[in-house]
C-alpha cells in the first residue's frame, strides 16, 4: 500500500506547515533527527538526566536493569518515590500553594445557561482534601501493601482518592464510571482488593446515573470488599449496607483539617496502580504502573508535548477511568504544578457548543482530546465554535487513535485560528505517557496533516515487516519499539499476575523488541504514520486493508462527519467492506450520496477492496470515552449477541445500526 493510498485525502505528504508565531521554536527536520539521534544511542545516560530534573527521596544505583521476569525491566532501581509527594507536597512549599489546581464543572447548566456549579481548589486545598482523606481511609484498614477499588465519576475528589491510596502505599484500580456491575467485579476479584470508593452517583445528559446502585450489585457478585466508601456527589438517599459503607465526608468528619500524613517511601517493586484494558475477546489486561517511571515519562512528556507553562490553563477531556485520564488528568498535569479543568458531562450536552464554552469561560490555553469526539462536533458545522471566543487557546493535541487530515485542518484552522500547532499523539495503556508526537515545548519540527509526529527524544521504534526486518519510507507495516523507557509495564511482572502473558502478548512476536500491534508508516523525513491496529484488518480477494484506511478515505469526503467499517463474509472475496456512515448537517441520505461515496472509494482504493455497500445512520455507537465500538456493527452484522453496551454513549444508536442492517438485508434480498 503506497504512502499516498494510505493517507486518502489530496495532501502533499512533503506538506510542511510553520505556525505563525511559532517560529523560534521550530528547527529543521535533520536538527531534530540529529539530536534524537544522540538521546537514543546513550539513551540510559539521556533518561538519567531527564529523571534528575525530579525529587526523589532516595535516589537510584541503577538507571535501568533487568528484573525479576522476561522483559520486565527495573527503572531507576534502588529509589525511593512517591507521585502523590510529587503531585501536591513540593507545590505546597513554594508559590504554587495557593494556585488553582483544579477548575471542575457540573454538568448541569441554569435556564441562562451558566453552570450551576462550579468549584475551583487550589494545590493548599487538594493537600489538605487529599491527607483527611489518606487518614480516613488508613482508620478502615487501607495501608502500605492493600489494593483498593475505585468507581467514580468526574470530581476533584477522584484524583484526590488516588492521590491519597499513593500516599499510604495502596495499589489502587479505577473502573470507569461507565461500566457495568460485572465488569467492576471482575476488576476487583482479579486485583483481590478488599476496598471500594464509589459515589451515590453523576449526571450524563441530563440524567442522573445512580452509581451505588451499580456498586452494590458489583459487590453481590464478588463478596471480598469489606469496606465502602461513598462520596455524596448527588446528595439523594441510597441505601447503606451497615458495618460495611460509610459515606466519604462522614469519614473524614472526625479528622483534623490540618492532618498530615506522610507519603510512603515506595521501592520500584510496589505498584502505584493497575489499569486493566479491554479487549474483544477474553479477560482485560491489568497494566501495572509504578511511582517511579512512569512519574519521569510524564514530566518529561508535559514538558515536551504540552509545552507547560505556569500560566496555561490546560483541558484534556479524557475521563480518569481510561489511561489518558490518569497520565494527562490526574498525575502529569498537576505533578508540573498546573491548573486543569475538568468537566462532569457529555461534550455535546446540552449543545454542541459545551466544550467551547468551556474553553471561553476558563481561558482554556492547552487542549487535548480524541480525533472521534472531533469528527462528531465537526457534524454540526463551524457556527458552534465561531460563537465563542477561543483566542485563549495556543496549542491543540489529540489522543486515542489516529487523526485523519481533515480532522487536523478542522482543529487548526476552526478551532485553533492557524495560530495553534495541532498534534496527533501516539501512545498506550501499556506504554505509560506519549513515546511519538511534535514536541513544541522542546522544539517544533514542521507539521505535516495527520501524521503523528518523529519520536520524542529517548524513544527508538522502527516499522518493520512481518518477519521484523525494517521497511523503506513510505511502506506500511508494523510499529515497534526497539529500546526500552521508562513507563513501560512496570515491575513486579508487567501483568498483574501473568507476567507470561506479557512476555506472550508483547515481546514474543519480535525478539527483544516491543510491538505495540498497530500498523504504521515511516517517511523520508522519520515523522510516524499510525493507520490503527493491526488486528482491524480486512482480508478481501487477497488483499489486506486496514479499516481505518477505508474509513479515513470515507471521512475526506466533504459530506461525511464519521465513518466506521467492518467486514462482511463473503463466498468469493472472502470479506468485503461495510460501511457505516453519518453525514454532516446540510447533506441527506439518498442513492446518489451512497453512490458518490462508493466512487469516491473507489476512486482511492480500486474496486476490490470498495465496500460493498453504504448504510447512513444518525450516530455511531461510541464508547463515552469517544471511541467507536466497532465490535458492536460487527456483531450486527453477523448476527451475534451484541453482549455488554452500558458504556455505549447513546444506546439508541445501536438500534439505528441494527435497523440499517435489516434494511440492508432485505435490499440483499431484492
Amino acid at each position: 500500500m503506497s504512502y499516498e493510498a494510505f493517507q486518502s485525502e489530496p495532501l502533499p505528504f512533503d506538506e510542511n506547515i510553520v505556525v505563525k508565531g511559532w517560529e523560534k521554536r521550530t528547527v529543521e527536520k535533520e536538527t531534530y533527527k540529529r539530536f534524537h539521534e544522540l538521546t537514543t544511542k546513550d539513551y540510559e545516560r539521556f533518561w538519567e538526566a531527564v529523571a534528575s530534573e525530579l525529587e526523589w527521596f532516595k535516589r537510584w544505583d541503577h538507571v535501568v536493569v533487568p528484573g525479576a521476569y522476561p522483559n520486565v525491566y527495573k527503572w531507576f532501581a534502588g529509589s525511593l518515590q512517591n507521585i502523590s509527594h510529587l503531585c501536591l507536597d513540593r507545590h505546597v512549599r513554594t508559590w504554587r500553594r495557593n494556585k488553582v489546581a483544579i477548575i471542575w464543572e457540573g454538568e448541569p447548566l441554569d435556564e441562562q445557561g451558566v453552570p450551576k456549579e462550579v468549584r475551583k481548589l487550589t494545590y493548599y486545598d487538594m493537600w489538605r482534601l487529599t491527607n483527611r482523606i489518606a487518614e480516613g481511609l488508613s482508620r478502615i484498614g487501607v495501608r502500605r501493601g492493600e489494593r483498593v477499588a475505585i468507581y467514580m465519576p468526574m470530581v476533584p475528589e477522584l484524583p484526590a482518592v488516588m492521590f491519597a491510596c499513593a500516599r499510604l502505599g495502596a495499589t489502587f484500580t479505577v473502573v470507569f464510571s461507565g461500566f457495568t456491575s460485572e465488569n467492576l467485579a471482575m476488576r476487583m476479584r482479579d486485583l483481590g482488593a478488599r476496598f471500594l470508593v464509589t459515589a451515590d452517583g453523576f449526571y450524563r445528559r441530563g440524567k442522573v446515573v445512580r452509581l451505588k446502585e451499580v456498586a452494590d450489585s458489583a459487590c453481590q457478585l464478588y463478596d471480598g470488599i469489606e469496606k465502602v466508601v461513598v462520596y455524596r456527589r448527588l446528595r439523594d438517599e441510597v441505601p447503606m449496607k451497615e458495618g460495611r459503607d460509610v459515606f466519604l465526608d462522614e469519614l473524614i468528619s472526625q479528622v483534623p483539617v490540618n492532618a498530615y500524613v506522610e507519603p510512603e517511601r515506595m521501592t520500584i517493586d510496589e505498584p502505584l496502580y493497575v489499569l486493566y484494558t479491554s479487549g474483544t475477546t477474553g479477560k482485560p489486561k491489568g497494566i501495572i504502573h509504578d511511582h517511579h517511571a512512569y512519574s519521569v515519562i510524564l514530566h518529561a512528556t508535559m514538558k515536551w508535548v504540552f509545552d507547560l507553562r505556569d500560566e496555561d490553563v490546560y483541558y484534556c477531556t479524557a475521563d480518569i477511568g481510561w489511561v489518558t485520564g490518569h497520565s494527562y488528568v490526574a498525575f502529569g498535569p498537576l505533578m508540573e504544578g498546573a491548573t486543569i479543568v475538568m468537566y462532569e458531562g457529555a461534550p455535546d450536552f446540552p449543545g454542541p457548543d459545551r466544550w467551547w464554552s468551556i474553553v471561553e469561560r476558563y481561558g482554556v490555553t492547552i487542549l487535548y482530546t480524541t480525533p472521534t469526539a472531533v469528527r462528531m462536533l465537526m457534524r454540526f458545522g463551524e457556527e458552534p465554535v465561531r460563537k465563542h471566543d477561543l483566542s485563549s487557546l495556543r496549542l491543540i493535541h489529540s489522543v486515542g487513535e489516529p487523526i485523519n487530515p481533515s480532522a487536523w485542518r478542522w482543529l487548526f484552522e476552526v478551532v485553533g485560528n492557524k495560530r495553534c500547532p495541532v498534534g496527533s499523539t501516539w501512545w498506550q495503556t501499556e506504554t505509560g505517557g506519549i513515546l511519538i508526537s511534535h514536541a513544541p515545548g522542546l522544539m517544533l519540527v514542521p507539521l505535516k496533516p495527520g501524521t503523528n509526529g518523529p519520536p520524542l527524544p529517548g524513544i527508538e521504534v522502527e516499522v518493520v515487516d512481518e518477519t521484523g526486518n525494517p521497511l523503506p519510507p513510505g511502506a506500511k507495516g508494523l510499529l515497534v519499539v526497539k529500546k526500552p523507557w521508562p513507563g513501560m509495564l512496570g515491575p513486579p511482572t508487567g501483568m498483574w499476575g501473568d507476567p507470561e502473558g506479557y512476555r506472550r502478548v508483547y515481546w514474543s512476536r519480535f525478539p527483544d523488541v516491543y510491538y505495540t500491534g498497530d500498523y504504521a508508516i515511516k517517511d523520508q523525513d522519520g515523522y510516524i504514520w499510525v493507520a490503527g491496529r493491526a488486528d482491524e484488518v480486512l482480508k478481501v480477494a487477497g488483499h489486506r486493508i486496514g479499516t481505518f484506511e477505508l474509513e479515513s478515505a470515507l471521512v475526506a469526503n466533504p459530506a461525511v462527519a464519521e465513518a466506521a467499517v467492518v467486514g462482511l463474509p463473503d463466498p468469493i472475496k472472502g470479506e468485503v467492506p461495510l460501511a457505516f456512515v453519518t453525514l454532516k448537517v446540510g447533506h441527506v441520505p439518498s442513492e446518489q450520496v451512497k453512490n458518490q461515496l462508493l466512487n469516491w472509494v473507489r476512486e482511492r482504493f480500486g474496486p476490490v477492496v470498495a465496500p460493498k455497500d453504504v448504510l447512513f445512520v444518525r450516530g455511531l455507537p461510541k464508547t463515552r470515552s469517544g471511541k467507536i465500538m466497532r465490535r458492536l456493527l460487527r456483531a450486527v452484522v453477523m448476527g451475534a449477541p451484541l453482549g455488554d453496551v452500558t458504556t455505549l454513549e447513546d444506546e439508541a444508536t445501536v438500534d439505528e445500526v441494527k435497523t440499517a442492517y435489516e434494511e440492508l438485508k432485505q435490499y440483499l434480498k431484492t
